[in-house]
């Protein structure tokens, strides 16, 4: 998961303080700690981050897949000024009769193949911090080992009854709603409340008014770098269809679209062409339910239905542009807050939230051959 907010892990700049900043002349400027942002909701993220970084608070990152939660906790750790090490663990990855062992370590003899004695990540982690991703993926068994963990700080490797004092910084993370998961009696209620010590939600790439546009342009800056392309750019059209697509794999799936354009692409400019079917599909192309009117046909046409639908895609594509943000579309549009909801909500707009069935085009009636 690495480098899935806009930076990996290796390329952090260093910082004298772990300021936001805001000036618009490059992505970079953009960044806290090595994340790509200018999205409000991000702001709170790193303000949380900064309160919160220099305590031993347990912190729980939630978001969707490809959200970035490793890196953040990578930011929450250069920011604790802590002297040990971060350690990642996959929970999800690792079988469970595994995992206990990759965890706490073991003694020699522990278990069929135990040859020697084991070093597990806590103690490789001790006097820094531990990152346990996919948190709800953790057996019973483990959960039970874990809370011992957070209440005691102390930790028995498998196969022995000395218990081994450590200080070590817990983030956990997850794309489960754990709520559910303790009512499904899947996840520790007490674990739970544990864990969320310091709960930090990142918000889906969709709803990061801006970012898109950003890190795209960030993401092939670098990639145009390591390919000694320095003339690699989007045209505005194929900038406006990244906008436009919701990114369900989130900051990874458009870093690694990015990555795959800046290989393929013939020429500087990378356009809508370039693009696989998929994201032309939803981010564009007129919906069968709509004609484009470019001259007045000789039969006529309703005059009322043609500016209705110009009126619903221009209001779409302001709230596309937008993430949704409506007073944001309704600046971009020039109409006051209040005017634009009365018109999404007449005309039924909202279920276009997650659709896209906006045309790439608005409909441009052109009445050049009217008498």
């Amino acid at each position: 998961m690495q480098g899935s907010l806009g930076c990996t892990a290796a390329s952090l700049p260093s910082f004298s303080a772990p300021t936001v900043q805001r000036s618009a002349a490059s992505p970079s400027q953009h960044s806290f700690v090595g994340i790509m942002s200018r999205c409000p909701k991000m702001r709170k993220v790193f303000s949380t981050l900064e309160k919160v970084s220099g305590t031993d608070a347990t912190v729980l990152v939630l978001g969707e897949s490809g959200t970035g939660k490793e890196l953040v906790a990578r930011a929450l750790h250069r920011l604790s000024g802590r002297k040990g090490k971060l350690v990642p663990v996959n929970c999800g990855a690792i079988p469970e009769e595994i995992l206990e062992s990759e965890l706490f370590g073991h003694e020699k003899g522990a278990f069929t193949g135990a040859t020697g004695s084991k070093v597990g990540r806590f103690q490789l982690a001790d006097g820094g911090t531990i990152f346990l991703d996919e948190i709800g993926e953790m057996s019973p068994k483990l959960q039970v080992k874990l809370l011992r963990v957070l209440q005691d700080q102390i930790i028995e490797p498998v196969g022995s009854t000395k218990s081994i004092p450590i200080d070590v910084r817990i983030v956990a993370a997850t794309n489960k709603d754990l709520r559910q998961e303790v009512k499904a009696g899947n996840f520790r209620e007490d674990l739970y409340y544990r864990l969320q010590v310091v709960p930090v939600q990142l918000p889906a790439l969709r709803e990061r008014c801006g970012d898109v546009e950003l890190l795209s342009n960030y993401f092939l800056e670098r990639e145009a770098e390591s390919l000694g392309r320095p003339g690699l750019h989007f045209t505005p059209d194929a900038l406006r269809t990244l906008m436009q697509f919701q990114w369900p794999g989130n900051v990874r799936e458009l870093e690694n679209l990015i990555r795959r354009l800046a290989v393929l692409s013939d020429g500087d400019g990378i356009t809508d062409e370039h693009f696989p079917e998929y994201i032309m599909e939803s981010s564009g192309g007129p919906s069968s339910d709509e004609t484009e009117v470019y001259e007045l046909p000789d039969s006529g046409l309703n005059f009322n239905d043609v500016v209705d639908s110009f009126e619903s895609n221009l209001i779409l594509k302001a709230l596309h542009r937008t993430e949704w943000n409506k007073k944001a579309a309704a600046n971009l549009l020039q109409l006051n807050r209040t005017t634009l909801v009365e018109k999404i909500k007449k005309k039924g707009l909202e279920k276009f939230r997650t659709e896209h069935e906006v045309s790439h085009d608005p409909i441009r009636p052109d009445f050049s051959m009217a008498n």
